[in-house]
């Protein structure tokens, strides 16, 4: 629309330069003629002006909501596919196209459409405003018009099939550049890292060699369009200036034609330009589009309606494939608002067990109930709303502490914040700074191990799930930090139900159970006296580490 009135102020601009040069040559031009006439022309300049930033504005806007929700729809289709456990697209792919493949689009949303409907509609206009000056010029102009359109869609049959191959290459590079640099420490062990390298270059090739295809094209079609508008602009002013000869038209006439002959070719050159550009956009558009309609499996509806919600695991089998059975034969039951603690050595399924708990591992055998409610027919929105994870690694995003914790409760006060911070034992640290406006960098790396932690677990508890799901949270950060952290999680106790594993049975005495897995199968449970009386596993275990900690302070 902007650019349609920016055109109506181009011609009104022209016709009033035409009928002042014609009045100046016929010297019947007055100063309050000239005095309309600058009037005029000033009023023209300040609406294209006016319109051309309007205009702009408009292409950013549209392009910027299309980016948004495609982006949107693809992050939440990656959240969906992983929580089902499905991995149709590679990440690479879908980092790919998030980023670069939806950057594409703007072009096509933002330029490309607008000047496609502008192109199309602008020719119409100039050839009713010349129909009154000298329609054979305007029939031969409108005439002219409909080749670039002709050779944009030639051009556009190779183009689709080019870009789909670029596409294709991009995403390949990627995904290989990014499987290679995430395994590259296996690649020097093996001595592999040459091979990859050079099957790298390799692809790099490919991918060079099909860019260049692609700006070759781009380059042709754009000469041939140059062609096109250059030579009907010619034609345009040939035929005002042999009319004008013949005396069939004015000086206003022959002047108006010439000034606005380009304006027929110009929209539709600029679409051109952008023609290649945004086939780019629309195969990339394809693609994501691809990406979002992969099938899902149906939404599961159930819901976690009541707060007292036991946990039942009835004949719990789990493996990731048919060789390499993970659990089996797990029968357990964790009271509402009770702390289980689940022990055992490295590989035993400790962690396993968690994921199944917290919805990440699909396609169990058995029965695991929450409530009255199978879980795996519980929804994402449910099991994420009533099942917290804490886990030994938590991601904590770049920007500041508040947005940190206002992930879990995006309505919480400045007051409450401060009272988990004071529970997790940051407050002091962080009063020191900012407070809530700390900076944090990428994954919090300009704190420490146990502070990361611990804001983790200050965020865990502002979510404040039915269920937590505890999985060594206090591996590797220091001795003060996992004080502080059993302590809040004990505290949870009575009031959640809380699922602590941990390798360091010192953390796990004061629990309600403790279970013991032993190969994937429950060795034993009971009370930390219970099993130490029992002189099984468990018993082995806490002997097994006495004895270390012991030796440690010895050395120390």
């Amino acid at each position: 629309m902007f650019q349609l009135l920016g055109l109506m102020a181009n011609i009104t601009l022209i016709l009033s330069i035409g009928v002042f040069l014609e009045k100046l040559l016929n010297k019947t031009a007055d100063f309050a003629q000239i005095t309309i006439m600058l009037l005029v022309v000033l009023i023209a300049l300040a609406v294209r002006f006016f319109c051309t930033i309007l205009a702009s504005r408009m292409s950013f806007q549209s392009s910027a909501s299309v980016k948004k929700e495609l982006r949107h729809s693809l992050f939440e289709k990656q959240l969906r596919l992983k929580a089902s456990g499905q991995n149709h697209a590679s990440l690479s792919e879908m980092i790919q196209f998030s980023v670069e493949g939806v950057e594409q689009l703007e072009v096509y949303f933002g330029s490309y459409l607008p000047q496609f409907f502008y192109a199309m509609i602008a020719p119409v206009i100039l050839f009713i405003v010349f129909s009154f000056i000298s329609l054979p010029t305007g029939i031969i102009l409108l005439m002219c018009v409909p080749l670039i359109p002709v050779s944009l869609a030639f051009a556009g049959k190779l183009a689709k099939k080019l870009f789909s191959k670029y596409w294709n290459r991009y995403t390949s590079l990627g995904d290989s550049f990014l499987g290679n640099l995430q395994g590259l420490t296996t690649l020097k062990i093996y001595q592999a890292d040459k091979t990859r390298h050079e099957e790298m270059n390799k692809e790099a090739e490919g991918f060079r060699k099909i860019t260049m295809k692609v700006l070759i094209g781009q380059l042709n079609s754009i000469t041939i369009m140059d062609i096109l508008s250059l030579s009907g602009a010619a034609l345009g002013i040939i035929s005002a200036v042999s009319r004008f000869s013949s005396g069939q038209i004015s000086v206003f006439g022959c002047i108006v034609i010439i000034l606005l002959s380009a304006e027929f070719f110009i929209p539709m050159r600029q679409l051109g330009s952008l023609f290649h550009v945004a086939m780019n956009g629309a195969t990339a558009g394809d693609k994501i589009l691809s990406l979002i309609d992969i099938p899902e499996p149906p939404n599961k509806t159930a819901q976690i309606k009541s707060k007292d919600i036991d946990i039942t695991c009835c004949n719990l089998r789990f493996a990731y494939d048919e060789d390499r059975t993970i659990l089996e034969d797990i029968n357990l039951h964790i009271p509402t608002g009770s702390l289980v603690s689940v022990v055992g050595e490295s590989g035993s399924g400790k962690s396993t067990l968690a994921g199944i708990l917290c919805g990440y591992n699909k396609n169990y055998k058995g029965s695991i109930k929450i409530g009255e409610t199978e879980c795996s027919l519980l929804s994402e929105q449910s099991l994420m709303k009533n099942v917290t994870y804490i886990g030994s690694d938590n991601y904590l995003f770049k920007g500041t502490v508040r947005e940190n914790l206002l992930i879990a409760k995006p309505n919480a006060t400045d007051t409450e914040l401060r009272q988990l911070l004071k529970r997790a034992n940051l407050d002091k640290f962080l009063e020191m700074g900012r407070g809530l406006n700390t900076e944090l960098l990428e994954n919090a790396s300009n704190f420490s191990g146990g502070q990361r932690q611990r804001l983790a677990l200050a965020r865990a508890l502002l979510h404040d799930s039915l269920v937590y799901v505890v999985d060594e949270a206090t591996s590797s950060i220091d001795p003060e930090s996992e004080r502080y952290i059993m302590a809040e999680i004990y505290a949870l106790a009575g009031v959640k139900t809380v699922i602590l594993i941990s390798h360091r049975l010192v953390n796990v005495t004061s629990s309600d159970k403790i279970i013991v897995l032993k190969k994937g199968k429950i060795a034993e449970s009971g009370t930390h006296q219970e099993l130490l009386s029992a002189h099984g596993n468990y018993h082995k275990m806490w002997q097994g580490q006495q004895q270390l900690e012991q030796y440690t302070e010895d050395v120390q």
